[in-house]
């Protein structure tokens, strides 16, 4: 009896530490487990994920990467790429697919992986609605669909995840309106519908999200007004409602969120004034911008205190009176305060200007389209070599550009066109040696270009036109070899046209150098402008019969001869010039026929002959027959054509 008792005890024992073992497998989800015979379904996984997961790739159509190879029967579903599981249950925790170049509608079996906690699917083309069947997801918390083509509404029955944490939807082509049911989903941090085609208003209930930390809504149809409800988003530090068609006021209420670091109301229509505590309220703010609205009134002097700012977009409203120092700004990047009213068009206007120069991080200025007047200050000079951009166009500046800008030797960009500048363009100029535009277009500058300006190497643009600029061209310019475009005209400029310019084959876009005193023969380098879409040389003294080589132009669209000496006939070689829609060689000597090859020119709207020597036969046919799309008046020795 006692020894069938020892038995039984060590039997059972024996049991024990095998079903102990059996666990410990089972936890590790060792495949040698089957060989004993006793796995579960549920280390097998969770059939309903399997299948759901299956019907997922069955409805992928395209897939360059060969990511779905992988989701095969040789290996347990929960080791497919892009597959979590839970250690536990076996089952699908995770679906993340990000960027893979896959293809394909949304399956609604997606609604069967009830353990789904985060759903992304960034960066692919998937594309059809978002299925009802989400509404199953209820332990979901992040949902990622960014950058897809997924249309349709924003279905009603999401309301169901109350768990979810981040919905990231943007890039995408939604349409309909923001559902007021989201506001129920409280435990929401992170609400991206940016970059969709969402019209009606934003819905007050929003404000009902307390945990909310980031609100991204740009560039959709919304309408309507900012609700104030949204002021009860204390947590709220990323805001944007950029580039729709919202109206009205922004709650002052807004202004006192103070965990804000982005705020970004631009390209709306939105109108008000600026709240003069605006800094001390928001005093964690690096991006501040208002851009293209109708908000009017002053800068706000408190913005001196916003130490953290980094980026200041002002640009495009109804802005006035002064800019308050930015001396404590230094951190600022940028600083866009183009398209306002600021300034009085007189001297102190530009002071501020002069607080920023111990600030080592300023990369662009641009303070266009206002009322600054005053001199160029000195201080620019003395900037930081950080700054990038400099572009201070279409104000009421005077006085003459500071020698010291070539201190600036990171500058990209200097825009100073349509003000009053006078005196010569600085021979320091050329230490601007990744300078890619230079317009200093409608002002008085006068002298010379200097030589120096051919170090200029990395120019793309060169806008000088309108100015009382004199002397020669200088031959460094052919040294600029990166010009697409180069506008001269409407100075006093003479002599001859260097044939260095002629030679830049990368010009593409427009070459000026009309109402100069250049002289001499038009140079045979011309051929080298094959790219060049616009030649403008009129009014000038130019001499010499047109060379052959024009012919090579073939990318010329409009040329304008007009106003010269030029002798002899049009060259044979402009037939080549099939592109041609603009062709003025009026007030010349050329002379000779008309040359037929004009009448195949379908592209030709404008034809100016004009008081030259032609004889014969004016031609009927092609441009001809508009008679207001072409001009002969001043050819004694033409006759015929349309009346």
């Amino acid at each position: 009896m006692e020894l069938s008792r020892k038995h039984m005890v060590a039997s059972n024992y024996r049991f024990l530490v095998y079903i102990e073992v059996i666990i410990l497998l089972s936890y590790f989800s060792l495949p040698g487990l089957n060989l004993l015979g006793l796995a579960s379904p549920v280390v097998r996984g969770n059939d309903i994920d399997r299948q759901a997961l299956l019907h997922f790739k069955s409805k992928i159509i395209g897939d360059q990467l060969k990511v779905m190879e992988s989701w095969n029967s040789s290996i347990h579903f929960c080791h497919w790429h892009g597959v979590t599981c839970g250690r536990r249950h076996q089952r699908v925790t995770k679906l993340e697919l990000e960027y893979l170049k896959l293809t394909g509608p949304l399956s609604p079996y997606i609604g069967n992986l009830s353990f789904l906690r985060e759903f992304s699917l960034a960066g692919n083309n998937f594309y059809n609605q978002i299925p009802t069947e989400i509404d199953r997801l209820r332990r979901l918390e992040i949902l990622i669909l960014t950058n897809n083509s997924i249309s349709g509404e924003i279905p009603s029955n999401l309301s169901g995840c109350l768990k979810l944490t981040e919905v990231e939807i943007e890039g995408n082509q939604l349409t309909g309106e923001i559902p007021t049911f989201l506001g129920l989903l409280s435990n929401l941090k992170y609400l991206s519908f940016a970059y969709n085609s969402l019209r009606g208003s934003i819905p007050p209930s929003l404000g009902n999200l307390s945990s909310l930390e980031t609100l991204a809504l740009t560039r959709n149809s919304l309408s309507g007004i900012i609700p104030e409800a949204l002021e009860q988003l204390t947590d709220l530090s990323y805001f944007s409602i950029d580039d729709n068609a919202i109206s009205g006021t922004v709650p002052v209420s807004m202004f006192n969120l103070s965990n804000i670091i982005i705020f970004s109301i631009g390209g709306n229509k939105i109108q008000g004034t600026l709240p003069s505590d605006l800094a001390i309220t928001m005093p964690y703010v690096n991006f501040f911008s208002v851009r293209e609205n109708q908000i009017s009134g002053k800068i706000p002097v408190s913005i001196s205190n916003a130490s953290n700012l980094n980026i200041l977009q002002f640009e495009g409203n109804r802005l006035d009176g002064d800019v308050p120092s930015l001396e404590k700004l230094d951190k600022l990047f940028a600083i866009l305060l183009d398209a306002n009213h600021l300034g009085h068009g007189g001297e102190g206007d530009l002071h501020f200007l002069c607080t920023l120069v111990n600030n080592t991080k300023l990369e662009v200025l641009v303070l266009s389209e206002n009322n600054f007047g005053g001199v160029f200050p000195e201080c620019i000079s003395n900037f930081s070599t950080t700054l990038l951009h400099l572009v201070m166009e279409e104000n009421k500046i005077w006085g003459r550009i500071p020698n010291g800008i070539g201190n600036l030797i990171n500058l990209e960009v200097l825009g100073i066109s349509q003000n009053q500048l006078s005196g010569p363009i600085p021979i320091d100029i050329g230490r601007l040696q990744k300078l890619t535009i230079f317009d200093a277009r409608i002002n008085f500058l006068n002298g010379t270009i200097p030589y120096s300006i051919g170090n200029l190497t990395m120019l793309t643009k060169l806008a000088l036109d309108f100015n009382n600029l004199q002397g020669n061209l200088p031959s460094s310019l052919g040294e600029c070899q990166n010009l697409l475009e180069m506008g001269l005209s409407h100075n006093n400029l003479g002599g001859p046209i260097p044939p260095q310019i002629l030679g830049l084959p990368s010009m593409s876009i427009s070459l000026d150098l009309s109402s100069n005193n250049l002289t001499g023969d038009l140079p045979v380098a011309v051929e080298q402008l094959k790219h060049l879409s616009e030649f403008h040389v009129s009014q000038n003294r130019l001499s010499g019969l047109l060379p052959n080589k024009l012919g090579n132009c073939v990318s010329l669209e409009k040329l304008f001869l007009d106003g010269n000496l030029f002798e002899g006939p049009i060259p044979l070689s402009l037939s080549s010039l099939r592109g041609l829609e603009a062709l003025d060689v009026s007030n010349n000597n050329l002379s000779g026929r008309v040359p037929e090859f004009l009448v195949s020119f379908r592209a030709l709207r404008y034809l100016n002959l004009s008081f030259n020597d032609f004889e014969g036969v004016i031609l009927s046919e092609g441009v001809f027959k508009n008679a207001s799309a072409t001009f002969v008046e001043g050819n004694n020795k033409l006759c015929g054509g349309i009346p």
